[in-house]
Parts: structure tokens; C-alpha cells; sequence
């Protein structure tokens, strides 16, 4: 069965299952006989995605994992390794193939293009229009409309409309780059694929609708946004209505139906009348109210409120608002005159009057309000279209490369803005021309590309889905391929899929990929979302997480970023110190990392990742507070989006100390033993395979055994190689002047330790070389080199030492004779055993994770995995690496499984 579409039977958390999935999984359970094949392009981009293979039996009756969840915990403490370790034991049992084409031949690079001064300029003005338009919206909705300013849908909008603004921003400005590469690529005989993902055409199709389709130049996206933003989404109070007569008239109604006595529509309700009694000896007396139906004759009688008398309804003047009656004589001035409409008497006339005028200066109040509200809106509006702002990255490298006669466009777009001959102006056209269908214009258009007509194409997801343009043997145009990635897609699959797209069999030669990057931090989201999946696509399809196009340096939201992140806020909030010196400033100068700070925690309150902001006083006067909520202290994918919306020099201090901060996370887990960064390569100057690898296992179903190989590495370096080395970088006088032989200051355990170091690519780091170690996974910047080393000027002292140390480390640890961990410690010994179980790994794995679990060294608890290869005869042996005071318990463990098994 096709496996693209049901990937996501097992959502993220608050999503839920596809009915794709579940329809797949339900036709596996009712057909339990069948024979099931899964078959993709892409089929599992992350763990999750294995969900619906349930008859691959890598969880369930008779394995490690009872059930799916359990397998995909595994698999996600184990990280990327322990994918890479999956592929290849599935492939071990064969039950799986994977089969790519081979990327030889093809270039990858990833190519900076930093911000024009002219774009620089646009990105810091809107950077800026941004956080004052959010300053204006809290506003509006606190004094114009009272609404609360952090729960209305008004946010949600904000934030998703910002950080579509500031990705079209970023394309925009890799627009020069794109061109100057395409432009360069042409000349040398080659042809130009453009990958993008939006093409603006929504934006484009409102403008058209608003201005016409004949225009001055092409639509701006950014700006199209913002007004539409603003336009829809701007806090307005209701606009008020003057109330007129009918509004008295519904006003007289509602104080009427409070009246005693008086119905809702002003009429009288029954009263108390003269009525005969029996026959008694009195002539006249009070008649009470039977509670009967009321005749509704002429002679009913009521009392004047004034004085009191009886007298006929129809002789009594009745108020429309409190209902009283009265003689019209008895009034002052008397009434005259007939009265045929409603009548108020002079008190509630008074009360009518007096609520009209209130009502009159509310409603005026109200219409100050909204004309204020709908002015200060105009004049942002106004600010909209004045800002510079790009035009649409599309139209513009369609227009700069030579418009549409010279582009071939492969997007889902309907129309296109053309310039005119003349050069004065644009026409929005319909792309497809008389001849060709709309639903045929873009394979037409590709077939242009195909025949030389047109050496440069533009494609996007959504039009170029199954075409294929790579330099085929078949076609007449077989050029060089220079496929230009303006803009990353967010799925991992989609990256690989677009790349394909100029990546075929049967080609003429292989394609040039170039990855076009912003020095802006913020782009590093969109980098970083398809960074991390890329590598757990590699791993569970290739096993090697390194298989394909690699954008390793962008993974910024692991758990070592999300912890990095949470440090550099702490110390922003002032909450713990900062680990290391922010970019710009100078640790002799305290004065310059406060006010780092100040602008950055004003720069996070700009963005909203800081609230409740609060200015002090007194004391601290002038000095920023304010929270970051626990939710936010971990995503860096909103860190990464926010800071888009930056100036770009803060935005790019704020990201470098992240990634400052990251790095130094790094190294310290890479010193203590406890980073995983997936198939550790193990490498020393000779490894050597010790005896017979050893069966430990034998899997019932496969028959696949699971092997125990021992190794021994000698890592050291010889005075010889050492000094053949530092020849080598001096030779054409093209080493450093620090480069050399160094000794230690201060002694550790007694003994001074010695080093050999050059300077590296990077202008002022410095490649460490050891005598027990080799050479140093990090290199040294020369301050701290010249901090804890001296440099020594006779070479037969450094010898001496050299070879002392050498010969030393030999068999003992840096810790000396007296280490608590005996033999079973490494650090910094030359000669070490390694053990390595490989073969068959996934049916014994809960066993090897619980006997791990029982070492008393945190770092020996995880399940690495590592490669070696033998310096005899170059065999490479891939598995999982049990430590050595483990070795034991693993195998004891692995006895009983076998046990089991029987």
C-alpha cells in the first residue's frame, strides 16, 4: 500500500489521528492473512510516523515493547541514533529496502545573503513600525473599545500576520542574491530552477481587485498584509445611533410597562368603579373590586390626582409615561385644547427631556470616541503606504530575470502582473495564453524549460507536483542544473521532494544546490524546523542521519537549544548570571553587558515574550521588569519567529548569544560523555579487533544473531607524528607564529601535561594536539591557550615531555594510579578496550536499556551508538556501545533472554 498519507495516525499532542491512518489500520486488522507491503517516497520523516507498519513486528506479542507508544518512547530517548539503529536492523532482517539515487556528482552549499543597505534599512523601519503598531493596538483596545488586551482574537491574528510579513521580508531580500546567482549561472551555460513556497498571488488578487488591473509598479505583499490587517482587524468602538422619535416613542413603552396600572401600550388597566350594592339602607357607598370582568362602559369612574374627585375615564387626561389622570382643568396652565396624541404631564415631560439630553451627550461621547478610533486608524493606514516596503519576490525575479518570455513558471497562481513595453507600469494578466488550457499552462511551461526556450524556471509545491526538471539525457536542453532554494518548505518530506525535482535518473549531470540564507537569526526557524526532520528522515531511511542534503548546523530546537534558550533568559531577566560575555560587549567593562541587556529585555518586550512590563522608579528608576511565562522560557520556535520582527542588530546579538549559549551547552555535554549525536564515529590511530566476536543472541523469528565484538583503540600520538605535524602547517611559511610545542603552567596530579597546537581555519582558534588523546574535538582560542600553556622554545624538553606523557597514559587514566574508577576510566588514556554489540539489536534492547540502567555513572546509562573501523583491514563493524563496567550485566542479562527464547 502507499504509505504517504497515512504517516499520521499517531499525531502530536492536541492533534488528532488522520481517518487515512485509521482506514489503513482498521483494513490491516480485518485482513489479518494478507500480505502487506508499505511502500513511499517518503514514508517516515520522524518515529511517529511508523505508527500504521503494525506488520513489522517492531513492537507487540513477542517483543521488547508491548505496544507502539512504548517503541516510540524508546525510540525518542534514544534520539537520532537510535533511528539510524532501527534502519539498519530492520534492514538486517529484511524487511526493509531503501533505495535513493546516489548523490554523486551534486553540490550542496549553503550560501549567506546579507541584507542590501537599502533592504536593511526597509527591515529596520518595519521592524520598528511593528512594535509601535502593538503598542497602538493595546491601546485601542484598552481606552477605545474596553476589551481585555491579551484575550482577544486580535493576538492570534497579530502574531501569525507578523510572522508572515517577516518571512516575505526575508525573501524579499534574498531576492539580489537570487538574481546575481541566476544571472552568474547563465553566462556560464548553465540553466536556474528557483524553488519557493508562496507566491503572493492572494495579496496580488486583492490589489487587482482594489486598484485595477493596470498599476504603477508591482504589488508589495508585506504592505497588501499589513493593510489588510489593519483594515480588518483594527479595535473600533460600535458606531452609535442617533436615537429619533422612535427611539422616545420605545423609551415612553418601557416606562410604561414599569407603571402600575398601565399596560405596556399606555393603556389603562381596570380600576376601581361605583357599583350598586343589595338594597341597603344606604343610598351610596364605596364599591370594591369583585375581581369580575370589566364591562368597559362610559361609566367607569377614576380619581384626578390633583384633587381628587371622581370622575368619568373619558373626562380625565391620562400621562403616556407614569400613567396618572388628571382634569385638564386642574392642570397649571390649564389644557384647552383637545388632545389626540400622547400627553406627558410637566414632571415627566421634565425627566424625558433631562434623559434625552443625557442621552444625546452620551451618544456624542461615543461618536468622539469611534471618529478618534476610525482617524487614528486612517493615519496608520496612511503610514502603511508610505513605508517602503519590497515588492513581491516572485513578479520581481520573474521581471529581473527577463519577464515571462525568458521565466518559465511552474506555480498554482492564476495570474501575473506583467511589466509594460514601455517600461511605464504593470498589467495583471492571466498566465495561460489563448493556445493553452489554464489547467495545461504549467507543464506547457515546462516543456519550454525542457526545450532551451526558457533557461530559467520558478517552481512552487503546489504547481511543480510530479514534474520533473533535471538535465535529462532525452531533452534538448541537458545544461547544468543550479537549483536556487529562495525559500525552505517546512516538511522535511517537501524539502526532499522539491530537491527531487532536479534530481532525477537518466541525467546528463547531477545539480548544483544552492540554499539561500539571510544573516538574520530569526530565518533560523524556518532553517530549523526542516534541519531537525531531515536528519530523523535520513536516519530511518538510510540509517545515517547524515544521508541527503544536511542542514545539521540550523537544529536549533533540540533539547540542548531549549535549554540554552531558558540560560540566556534567565540572565536577560536578570534572574542568574549570564554564562558567557554577550556579542559587542567586554567583560573588563560591566557597563556594557547592562546595557546589553536593557535593550534586549526592551527588544523581548517589543516582540511580547516579556510581559507585564513595568518601568521602575526610586531607586530603579528607568530599569525594565517584567515576566516571561513558563511556556515561553523552552520554545524556541517562538523565540526563532519573534525576534523576525527585530531591528536587525538586536535581532542578531540576541540570536548569536543563543547560539553562543548553545555551543558552550554542547561542549560541556561532549566533555562529560553525555552528548548524543547520533552514530558516534570512534577514531584512533589503530584499532584492532580482539579474538572472535562472540554470538550472545539469537533471534527465534529472524534466526538474526546479535554479536559482541571487542576492540582495542590506541588514540595516542608519537613525538615523531607530532612533530611531522607541526612541519607540515609551517611548510611555504604559512603557519602562525604561535603555533609550536606548550607546556602547562600549573601541574595536575604532579605532572605538567604538554600539547601541541596550530591555529585553525578560523581566524584565532588554535587545533589542540595531545600525546594520549590525539587531536581535540574543540578548538582553543589563543587567549585561553596562552592563559593555561606556555610556549616552549626547546624542542628537546617538549620531547621529553612528550614522550613521557605518551608512554604514560599508556595504561593509566589522566586521574592517576589512585582513580576511583580503576581500570574501567578512559579519560584521557591512550591504549582503552571498547565493546560493541552488533548484529541484531532491536529484540534485546529493553535488556541491554536495563542493564544500563544499573550503572552508577550517569553517562554510561544512555545507549550510544557507534562506528569503527579496523586500521588491518578496513572492516566496519556499526552497534550499540556497552561500557566496559557494563559488560558484565549485559551479558548476563542477554543469557537469560536467550534462555527465554528456547
Amino acid at each position: 500500500m502507499s504509505a504517504t498519507k497515512q504517516k499520521n495516525l499517531i499525531p502530536e499532542a492536541g492533534s488528532q489521528p488522520t481517518r487515512t491512518g485509521e482506514a489503513v489500520l482498521d483494513i490491516q486488522a480485518r485482513l489479518p492473512g494478507a500480505r502487506v507491503i508499505y511502500c513511499s517516497a517518503t514514508g517516515a520523516s520522524e518515529p511517529r510516523n511508523l505508527g500504521y507498519m503494525v506488520r513489522l513486528g517492531l513492537w507487540g506479542d513477542g517483543t521488547c515493547f508491548d505496544v507502539f507508544q512504548k517503541f516510540l518512547g524508546a525510540l525518542e530517548k534514544g534520539g537520532v541514533g537510535a533511528l539510524e539503529l532501527v534502519a539498519m536492523d530492520m534492514k538486517a532482517r529484511g524487511m526493509y529496502v531503501c533505495r535513493t539515487l546516489s548523490y554523486k556528482g551534486a553540490e550542496f552549499e549553503i550560501v549567506e545573503a546579507p541584507l542590501e543597505p537599502e533592504m536593511m534599512d526597509m527591515y529596520k523601519k518595519a521592524a520598528e513600525f511593528w512594535a509601535e503598531l502593538r503598542v497602538e493596538l493595546l491601546s485601542a483596545s484598552t481606552f477605545l473599545t474596553n476589551d481585555k488586551p491579551n484575550s482577544s482574537q486580535l493576538w492570534r491574528v497579530y502574531w501569525s500576520s507578523h510572522q508572515r510579513f517577516f518571512r516575505h521580508m526575508c525573501m524579499s531580500a534574498k531576492v539580489p542574491a537570487a538574481v546575481r546567482i541566476a544571472k552568474q549561472a547563465l553566462t556560464e551555460e548553465m540553466c536556474v530552477v528557483i524553488g519557493l513556497q508562496s507566491t503572493g498571488e492572494a495579496r496580488t488578487e486583492e490589489a487587482v481587485s482594489k486598484y485595477g488591473s493596470e498599476l504603477d509598479d508591482f504589488i508589495s505583499g508585506p504592505r497588501e498584509l499589513l493593510l489588510k490587517f489593519v483594515e480588518e482587524n483594527y479595535p473600533l468602538p460600535e458606531k452609535p445611533e442617533q436615537q429619533g422619535e422612535e427611539g422616545v416613542k420605545e423609551l415612553q413603552r418601557k416606562r410604561h410597562s414599569a407603571t402600575p396600572g398601565v399596560s405596556s401600550k399606555g393603556r389603562v388597566r381596570k380600576a376601581a368603579r361605583w357599583k350598586p350594592e343589595s338594597d341597603d339602607d344606604f343610598d351610596e357607598g364605596f364599591g370594591t373590586d369583585s375581581g369580575g370582568e370589566s364591562n368597559g362602559s362610559d361609566d367607569e369612574f377614576q380619581i384626578c390626582e390633583i384633587c381628587n374627585s371622581e370622575e368619568g375615564r373619558k373626562k380625565l387626561l391620562q400621562c403616556s409615561c407614569c400613567g396618572q389622570l388628571v382634569h385638564p382643568s386642574c392642570l397649571v396652565p390649564p389644557v384647552t385644547d383637545v388632545v389626540s396624541e400622547d400627553w406627558s404631564c410637566h414632571s415627566c415631560k421634565e425627566k424625558t427631556e433631562e434623559f434625552l439630553q443625557q442621552q444625546h451627550a452620551y451618544l456624542v461621547e461615543l461618536t468622539k470616541r469611534y471618529e478618534t478610533a476610525l482617524e487614528r486608524k486612517s493615519k496608520i493606514l496612511e503610514i502603511i503606504r508610505s513605508l517602503d516596503l519590497p515588492n513581491n519576490p516572485l513578479d520581481d525575479i520573474i521581471d529581473q530575470l527577463g519577464g515571462p518570455d525568458k521565466v518559465a513558471e511552474m506555480t498554482g497562481r492564476r495570474g501575473m502582473l506583467v511589466r509594460a513595453t514601455n517600461g511605464k507600469g504593470v498589467t495583471y494578466l492571466p498566465r495561460n495564453s489563448k493556445d493553452v488550457a489554464m489547467e495545461m499552462v504549467n507543464m506547457h511551461e515546462k516543456q519550454l524549460f525542457m526545450d532551451g526556450k526558457k533557461l530559467v524556471a520558478v517552481i512552487s509545491e503546489a504547481g511543480s507536483a510530479g514534474v520533473s526538471l533535471q538535465a535529462d539525457r532525452r531533452a534538448k536542453n541537458q545544461n547544468r542544473r543550479v537549483h536556487l532554494t529562495l525559500e525552505l518548505p517546512w516538511s522535511a518530506d517537501r524539502a526532499i521532494q522539491q530537491f527531487g525535482r532536479t534530481h532525477r535518473s537518466n541525467q546528463a549531470s547531477a545539480p548544483m544546490y544552492r540554499l539561500l540564507f539571510t544573516n538574520l537569526g530569526g530565518e533560523r526557524r524556518f532553517a530549523s524546523i526542516v534541519a531537525k526532520r531531515l536528519e530523523s528522515l535520513g536516519a530511518l531511511t538510510q540509517g545515517d542521519r547524515r544521508a541527503g542534503p544536511s542542514l545539521s548546523a540550523y537544529n536549533y530546537d533540540s533539547a540542548f537549544g531549549k535549554k540554552a534558550l531558558m540560560v540566556m533568559y534567565r540572565g536577560i531577566m536578570e534572574q542568574d548570571t549570564l554564562p558567557i560575555v554577550p556579542p559587542g560587549c567586554s567583560s573588563e567593562n560591566p557597563e556594557t553587558v547592562q546595557d546589553f541587556i536593557m535593550k534586549a529585555k526592551a527588544a523581548l518586550v517589543s516582540v511580547g515574550i516579556v510581559r507585564d512590563s513595568v518601568l521602575g522608579n526610586g531607586k530603579d528608576y528607568g530599569k525594565l521588569s517584567g515576566r516571561i511565562i513558563d511556556s515561553d522560557m523552552h520554545d524556541v520556535g517562538r523565540f526563532l519567529n519573534r525576534i523576525l520582527g527585530l531591528p536587525p542588530d538586536i535581532q542578531n546579538r540576541l540570536f548569536d548569544l543563543f547560539v553562543s549559549i548553545l555551543d558552550l551547552l554542547v561542549q560541556n555535554a561532549r566533555i562529560e560523555g553525555n552528548l548524543d549525536s547520533g552514530i558516534v564515529d570512534m577514531k584512533a590511530n589503530i584499532i584492532e579487533l580482539q579474538g572472535t566476536p562472540k554470538t550472545v543472541h539469537i533471534d527465534h523469528m529472524s534466526g538474526a544473531p546479535t554479536v559482541l565484538f571487542t576492540f582495542t583503540l590506541d588514540r595516542g600520538i608519537t613525538w615523531e607524528s607530532a612533530s611531522t605535524m607541526l612541519e607540515e602547517k609551517q611548510k611555504d611559511g604559512l603557519g602562525s607564529s604561535s603555533d609550536g610545542f606548550y607546556e602547562s603552567k600549573r601541574e595536575w596530579l604532579g605532572r605538567r601535561h604538554y600539547v601541541l597546537a596550530f591555529e585553525s581555519s578560523a581566524s584565532g582558534m588554535f587545533k589542540i594536539v595531545r600525546p594520549a588523546v590525539g587531536e581535540s574535538v574543540r578548538d582553543m582560542p589563543l587567549a585561553e591557550l596562552k592563559n593555561k600553556y606556555r610556549k616552549l622554545l626547546s624542542l628537546e624538553k617538549a620531547r621529553s615531555g612528550w614522550e613521557d606523557e605518551y608512554e604514560v597514559s599508556s595504561k593509566q587514566c589522566m586521574h592517576g594510579p589512585n582513580c576511583k574508577l580503576g581500570n574501567f576510566c578512559t579519560v584521557g588514556r591512550r591504549q582503552q578496550e571498547v565493546n560493541v554489540l552488533g548484529g541484531l539489536i532491536l529484540p534485546v534492547w529493553g535488556t541491554i536499556e536495563k542493564a544500563l540502567s544499573k550503572q552508577a555513572r550517569q553517562n554510561q546509562k544512555r545507549l550510544r551508538v557507534v562506528r569503527l573501523e579496523t586500521t588491518t583491514d578496513n572492516k566496519r563493524i556499526v552497534g550499540l556501545l556497552v561500557p566496559n563496567a557494563a559488560v558484565e550485566s549485559v551479558l548476563q542479562d542477554l543469557a537469560w533472554v536467550q534462555e527465554i527464547d528456547d
